[in-house]
């Protein structure tokens, strides 16, 4: 039997609701009844152990329900990822520019995690950091949930080292290596983010690799990780990443030119092992395409 792509959990609240079904329609109103009766009919609302659930299962607070995001119709996005390596603790993909690493919006199964899930057999795959869909690159998922809060730990304690790489405009002006230090707060609309005045919250380190007349290659190291960070800091600093169509301004929604992917990529992640104690490194096949 294959694994579905990974469940949303909910743990039901205070309720006087008969049944599951009805209380997961008065929590999720947006979700047509017929809906939830049909994932109910086809095995895709699940107790906390994976079993399905009957839509007449009595409500009962605090019940663990497992369910299902779907999409009708989603659109299939027409590139793959590329697993680089895979044990018992840990999984990295190439992730292609244009897919997403989790399902959100309009995207549940044309994600990364929907295809890992399926293609290793895996329902514990979690990702431990994320980069937005836009980009390309890296992407380190724990395999085991015993061992997932040691790999976590890394990126919440900044003891992994991430590496980047970008085309955008020159900047002959500045002195590198540079440090770009900012406060970063969400924008409008909720999904851009901007710099504001106070403590910076954000920082950057960005060196030049390569310079051709109109763009120039870039080394970006985030020592934070705030959303969209580095598109925000090289916008800031007056050269927006490649064909970056959230900044610096935000033009009218378009379908994705596949012919235009941002030009950045997550190249390295690089950490010590926190069950061996060894170094491990992981850099990305992939490659930006020179724009001269």
């Amino acid at each position: 039997m294959s694994v579905p792509s990974a469940a949303s959990t909910v743990h039901l609240p205070q309720g006087s609701w008969a049944t599951v079904l009805d209380g997961l329609c008065a929590l999720f109103p947006r979700i047509d009844r017929a809906a939830w009766e049909d994932r109910f009919a086809r095995g895709r609302v699940l107790d906390e152990t994976g079993q399905p659930l009957r839509a007449d299962t009595p409500y009962r607070v605090g019940l663990c329900v497992r369910y299902f995001r779907e999409v009708a119709q989603e659109a299939p996005i027409p590139f793959r990822e590329t697993l680089l390596h895979v044990d018992a603790h840990l999984v990295v993909v190439d992730k292609p520019h244009f897919l997403p690493v989790t399902p959100a919006g309009g995207f549940v199964e044309e994600t990364v995690l929907a295809r890992l899930t399926r293609a290793l057999g895996n329902a514990d795959l979690v990702p431990l950091h994320r980069i937005d869909r836009h980009t390309a690159g890296l992407v380190m998922f724990s395999a085991d949930p015993a061992s997932r809060a040691a790999y976590q730990a890394l990126f919440r304690e900044r003891r992994i080292s991430k590496g980047y790489e970008a085309w955008a405009p020159p900047l002959p002006g500045l002195p590198f290596p540079l440090t770009r230090r900012s406060r970063i707060a969400t924008g409008e609309p909720f999904f851009r983010m901007h710099e504001v005045a106070g403590e910076p919250n954000s920082e950057t380190r960005i060196d030049v690799l390569e310079r051709h007349p109109a763009h120039w290659r870039y080394a970006l190291e985030p020592i934070t990780g705030k959303k969209h960070q580095l598109r925000v800091h090289m916008a800031a600093l007056g050269a927006p990443i490649l064909h970056d169509p959230f900044y610096p301004e935000l033009p009218e929604p378009q379908p994705d030119d596949h012919a235009r992917p941002l030009q950045l990529l997550a190249r390295r992640l690089a950490f010590l092992d926190p069950l061996s104690g060894q170094p491990r490194e992981f850099v990305s096949e992939l490659a930006l395409l020179s724009p001269e």
